[in-house]
């Protein structure tokens, strides 16, 4: 069942999501001050473009660094790729076929808002 609803999320609107990630992530590469924000969004773009049997964990000492730099994310790239969640959720909310699809991308909301001290895991 996992293969199936990602490769119906890979169609609909996986693609678009990792597409939006790489962008950010290279988009955040071109500063080194920003790189580990890139590196972060690359990690995440790999959970946008196959999210089903895998989840996103705090990542066990990750403190304060990762507190402020996330605080840095949210207004840099979070809020826009949130902003992307919401808006392909409530557009796969339509279907009965989507309401899973739709429910995956607002787990990933939390996710892209402060990937920073997360680590993706299979479930």
């Amino acid at each position: 069942m996992r293969l199936l609803l990602n490769i119906i999320w890979l169609v609909l609107c996986g693609f678009w999501m990792w597409l939006a990630y790489i962008v950010a992530g290279l988009v955040m590469c071109l500063f080194i001050v920003t790189i580990p924000f890139g590196l972060a969004s690359f990690r995440i773009a790999s959970f946008a473009l196959w999210p089903f049997g895998r989840t996103a964990v705090n990542r066990p000492g990750a403190g304060a660094p990762s507190f402020v730099g996330n605080v840095i994310w949210f207004f840099l790239a979070g809020i826009w790729l949130a902003l992307g969640h919401v808006i392909t959720g409530l557009l796969l909310m339509i279907t009965i076929v989507g309401i899973p699809l739709a429910l995956a991308n607002f787990k990933l909301i939390p996710v892209s808002l402060a990937p920073l001290g997360k680590e993706i895991v299979p479930v």
